[in-house]
């Protein structure tokens, strides 16, 4: 199995909205259907037809209490929907709140802009492959060895469309690009393939497996949808 460098998450529409309101999130205000069941009420009417071009994704949660927008880090802006609630009303909340979700994706877009780093020099090249065959190998035998795994092999590599691979003979490839990464992401990684050892698919039974060993493993996967491609 391989870890690709951009994918899309299985079990992201299934997480609940975190508490509070963090950057990229607008809620309705009214959590009561009786007191005010349309999200829409009062809002400006020129507002009501999102650009065409956008894709919303509408997810039903029993646990929220109004509708909430959110806009991830990959863009995708999706629309969770109250146990009372009804898409009509929550597309007509989106629809009044344009100007919002197209502010919130122009700063997606700068803060994408400003990741975008020249790619590193013939002699860094050599370098940064250097270190990664120094700490690679090494950080993944521990987290094997935590878990009571086995790696036949390790090799690294430099893939532009993969941050590591695993086959059924326990050889473990990995991306030299690892290094540059915060150590959380690149554990991540590496436990990624290590899951694989015990499951070659990404079955929602990996995912509780990469899950118990990294919790932490839906931000990771969101840094790496944002990770530039050098």
């Amino acid at each position: 199995m391989q870890l690709s460098l951009s994918f899309e998450s299985p079990t992201l529409q299934d997480q609940p909205a975190p508490p509070g309101m963090p950057k990229g999130e607008l809620q309705s205000g009214n959590p009561n259907p009786n007191e005010n069941p349309n999200p829409n009420k009062n809002q400006n009417p020129e507002r009501r037809t999102l650009n065409p071009e956008l894709v919303l994704s509408f997810v039903r949660h029993p646990r929220a209490k109004r509708y909430v927008i959110r806009v991830a880090e990959d863009g995708v802006v999706r629309v969770t929907i109250p146990r009372w609630g009804s898409r009509r009303e929550a597309q007509a909340f989106a629809n009044a709140q344009q100007a919002w979700i197209d502010r919130q994706l122009r700063r997606i877009a700068a803060d994408r802009a400003g990741q975008h780093e020249p790619p590193p020099s013939r002699d860094e090249l050599r370098a940064l492959i250097a270190r990664a065959r120094s700490e690679l190998p090494p950080r993944l035998l521990h987290l094997a060895a935590a878990n009571g795994l086995t790696v036949s092999r390790v090799s690294i590599r430099n893939q532009r469309w993969r941050w590591g691979s695993c086959n059924r003979n326990g050889h473990i490839c990995l991306n030299w690009r690892l290094v540059t990464m915060p150590e959380w992401v690149r554990d991540y990684v590496l436990i990624h393939e290590l899951m694989h050892l015990k499951r070659m698919d990404h079955s929602p039974k990996f995912w509780k497996l990469v899950a118990a060993v990294c919790p932490n493993y839906q931000d990771a996967r969101r840094w790496l949808r944002r990770a530039p491609r050098t």
